[in-house]
């Protein structure tokens, strides 16, 4: 009795591919959704000002957050690290400009404190990023 069963029964060793490939196409759908949200970088609230874009030259950016923390390119350092780091970093990278990102809430001295730094590790291209003004 047992054996009539199994000959009703046989086992199908096929892959339902179809179904594989659903999961696939969601996947996608989903990574596609999701990629451009992912994007890391620094939430700062630019100042904004009403000046015309420049060119981007692909430079050293140093960014200055609400708390004091710099971040040069995607590299977070304190300012002792900043100003033991810089001179080495501005011999390598510093040749296009530097382009300084601050916070709109960050003090006045502590981005002046950034510029001096700067200054004394010879960077004399610099550039301030700045969010558009909106027209009324």
């Amino acid at each position: 009795m047992s054996r009539r069963r199994r000959d009703r029964h046989e086992l199908n060793a096929e892959i339902n591919v179809v179904s594989l490939i659903d999961v696939m196409l969601l996947l996608l759908v989903i990574f596609m959704i999701t990629a451009p949200m992912m994007q890391g970088g620094v939430d700062l609230a630019l100042p904004k000002a009403d000046a015309k874009p420049l060119e981007s030259k692909g430079g050293m950016v140093i960014s200055i957050e609400r708390s004091g923390q710099l971040l040069v390119d995607d590299t977070r350092m304190s300012y002792a690290e900043f100003k033991a780091a810089l001179p080495s970093l501005a011999s390598k990278t510093a040749r296009e400009g530097v382009y300084v990102r601050a916070d709109t809430n960050v003090p006045f001295g502590e981005v002046l404190r950034v510029i001096a730094v700067m200054t004394n590790a010879g960077i004399r291209n610099v550039g301030f990023m700045a969010e558009p003004e909106k027209a009324p």
